[in-house]
């Protein structure tokens, strides 16, 4: 995605964004974060600048002096579409020659506790660390319950790409159709996709027949046949950045009895798992909701990953609907709701919809019937 077709919010959101990174950062005993390209800077300035092996480092101090952004001179044309100099942020351009680690040093006080990105290469990470005072800490923990919680400005972001999608799949009898290779109806879902408003196909998903048991097979070049179940999972992102994410579950022909019932079971564990969403339950209930359904028609076994992942800036991210996850659910929270059933060597079905927690339940982003579709 180019960096100079950022469609972004209001340069306010970005300021309310960085002051409370400034408080969680305090609440944390941090003395700055160092954010590097990736969804965390995207989320903090509205900067899609891209990674490179010259340095772009955006540095918050929790001293509350004004964030500041070092960046090669020939990368200066990425902050454009940003919010960076609405934001008053401290531009500390560089060129080839000068030691870019030691102008973030220079920013920060001696013996500064700092954060990295997730995102930061160890090309970068390794050089900074030994330029300020050891390795750093993960800034995920700082800016994990911001990026969780989303504003109303990302969840409209979230519905439009959730609309796009819905429109892709209502084309999918333009494209799916026996005797063409699932590489061939991928190129042409990939079209759509960006024709439905994404500026991307992030990933297409295309299983047939066997290979709709394997959760994370793409496309191959296996001919659809008469008669297979098809597993489509497809999304991108929209502008400024945010991502789709849905899949349905298709079928070439008349479906046999059994393939019917094990997708009903498999439609009323989705539902089960979406109307249980709501303010102050877990994440881990979700999954549970799900799986117990799925469970109590012997289908337990066949439900082989997690029912969710949260959803936004980056295609997954925090909450992730599973087990073991006793975090509370708070309005603005995004994520997909997605049970499976897989059979090895036989067929596979999910059916995933992207929801946000709402102040009395939950909101869906995806509207597309979610039974199996005879085509």
């Amino acid at each position: 995605m180019s960096a100079h077709t950022n469609a972004r919010f209001a340069a306010e959101v970005y300021g309310q964004r960085l002051e409370r990174a400034v408080e969680l950062m305090r609440a944390a005993h941090l003395d700055a974060l160092l954010i590097t390209p990736g969804p965390d800077l995207r989320y903090l300035i509205g900067s899609a600048a891209e990674s490179f092996e010259r340095l772009t480092c955006l540095v918050i101090a929790a001293d509350g002096s004004p964030p500041a952004v070092v960046i090669p001179k020939l990368e200066l044309a990425a902050l454009e579409d940003s919010a960076a100099r609405e934001l008053g942020l401290r531009i500390l351009d560089w060129v080839d020659g000068v030691d870019p680690y030691q102008l973030v040093r220079s920013i920060l006080h001696a013996g500064s506790r700092i954060a990295v990105a997730d995102a930061m290469p160890a090309l970068h990470l390794i050089p900074l660390a030994e330029s300020t005072t050891g390795l750093p800490a993960s800034a995920t923990p700082v800016l994990r319950q911001s990026r969780m919680i989303k504003d109303e400005a990302e969840i409209e972001a979230l519905r439009r790409a959730g609309a796009a999608i819905d429109q892709v799949h209502a084309r999918m009898g333009e494209f799916l159709e026996a005797g063409r290779t699932e590489a061939e109806v991928g190129a042409d879902i990939s079209a759509a996709i960006i024709e439905e408003g994404h500026t991307e196909a992030a990933f297409v998903i295309v299983g047939s027949g066997p290979h709709g048991a394997d959760p994370h097979h793409e496309v191959s070049g296996r001919v659809i046949e008469h008669g297979d179940v098809v597993v489509i999972d497809i999304g991108g992102p929209v502008e400024p950045g945010y991502y789709s994410d849905s899949t349905r579950t298709y079928v070439l022909g008349t479906p046999s009895p059994v393939i019917v019932e094990r997708m009903s079971v498999l439609e009323a564990a989705q539902a089960a798992a979406v109307a249980a969403v709501r303010p102050g339950v877990t994440a881990e209930s979700i999954d549970a909701a799900a799986r117990s359904v799925l469970a109590d028609a012997g289908l337990g076994d066949a439900f082989i990953h997690r029912t969710g992942h949260g959803i936004g800036l980056s295609v997954h991210e925090e909450p992730y609907i599973v087990a073991g996850n006793d975090l509370v659910l708070e309005p603005g929270m995004a994520f997909s709701i997605e049970p499976g059933i897989y059979f090895r060597g036989e067929w596979g079905a999910r059916i995933e919809d992207i929801v946000v927690v709402t102040d009395n339940g939950v909101e869906s982003m995806n509207n597309r019937p979610h039974g199996l579709t005879v085509l």
